[in-house]
């Protein structure tokens, strides 16, 4: 841990365009450096959720890059998806004393033993992105990341808005990987929102896992099983994707025979609806770094900050995107 902590005037950062896109390239976890307990950098230990989309690893892009010109010392780890190896990154960063923990979990649930390990070793945790479902909130220090409820009922809305005039509407709905937050909220978020539209139904709901693959796979076999689609809801960009090459493999136009909703506004989900392949996009923004090194410098001060941290997002249309993505950033 830090000896001395320099004091640390920190302001507020408003969500920017910073460049993110690349891989889940770093600094492994254990690999050599200045090293916790070594110099005077705030070390931290990053344990991501792995690369399985655009977003993700625009997101690990962000927070490579934000950690280097905070001055943050960045111990990463790639999870490839699975909660195991989550954590045992953790533990090896109690066992690193690095002065700060952060990680996007890749379930809700199966977090407080090592949080607890963590609170014990006087290691402040920061969850990024995703949160846990856990009784005992002084188990970290606060959560930075979207409102996935609110970004469901988003997407929601728009179909409530769009389905006017029509008797029947069915819908295949694309999960994300579950037990992660962001499908369970944005699950129930876009439930909540079509209650208001007794002809919108789901009449079929499976996981894509957040990839493009898993998308493709899925929404083949939910073409095979459902003669009537007129709306897919996919909970991320990249299974909007994958359903898009399924839809156009099965002889349909998508945009046009059947409608698409996705979530995040990566760039090659914008450029898929700029080209009316999808029709709307409720952003949740991977530029989480700026945020999160303030954030880490403020608790290892030993200042307090907030519970929660909610980042600043939007919605796309086809025009909008097409405005939007000359200047697209991710």
């Amino acid at each position: 841990m830090l000896k001395k902590i320099l004091p640390v005037a920190v302001s507020a950062v408003a969500v920017a365009a910073l460049a993110a896109c690349g891989s889940s390239s770093g600094a492994a976890a254990g690999a050599s450096g200045a090293g916790a307990g070594g110099g005077d950098k705030i070390v931290m230990g990053f344990a991501q959720v792995g690369a399985e989309s655009g977003w993700r690893t625009a997101n690990t892009k962000n927070v490579q890059e934000s950690a280097k010109t905070a001055g943050i010392e960045l111990k990463f780890s790639d999870a490839q998806q699975k909660q195991e190896n989550q954590i045992k990154a953790i533990r090896s960063y109690i066992q690193q004393k690095v002065d700060v923990i952060a990680f996007s979990p890749v379930v809700e649930t199966g977090w407080d033993t090592v949080l607890l390990e963590a609170k014990r070793a006087n290691i402040p945790v920061i969850l990024t992105d995703r949160a846990v479902d856990s009784e005992d909130k002084t188990l970290y220090k606060t959560f930075l990341g979207s409102d996935f409820v609110a970004e469901g009922k988003k997407a929601g809305e728009w179909l409530v808005k769009d389905s006017e005039g029509k008797s029947e509407v069915n819908v295949v709905e694309l999960q994300g990987t579950t037990g992660a937050a962001p499908a369970i909220d944005r699950k129930e978020g876009f439930a909540d929102a079509i209650k208001a539209a007794p002809q919108i139904k789901v009449i079929a709901s499976q996981t894509g896992d957040f990839t493009r693959s898993g998308g493709k796979q899925v929404m083949e076999a939910f073409l095979k099983s459902n003669p009537k689609i007129d709306v897919v809801y996919a909970h991320n960009d990249d299974m909007g994707l994958g359903a898009i090459e399924a839809i156009e493999a099965a002889g349909k136009v998508p945009g046009k025979d059947i409608k698409i909703i996705t979530v995040d506004a990566v760039h090659d989900g914008m450029q898929a609806l700029a080209d009316g392949k999808i029709n709307y996009i409720v952003e949740c923004s991977p530029l989480l770094g700026d945020q999160l090194m303030d954030l880490a410098k403020k608790v290892v001060a030993g200042e307090s900050v907030p519970e929660r941290v909610v980042t600043e997002e939007t919605t796309f249309t086809q025009e909008q995107a097409k405005t939007a993505l000359p200047s697209r950033k991710y």
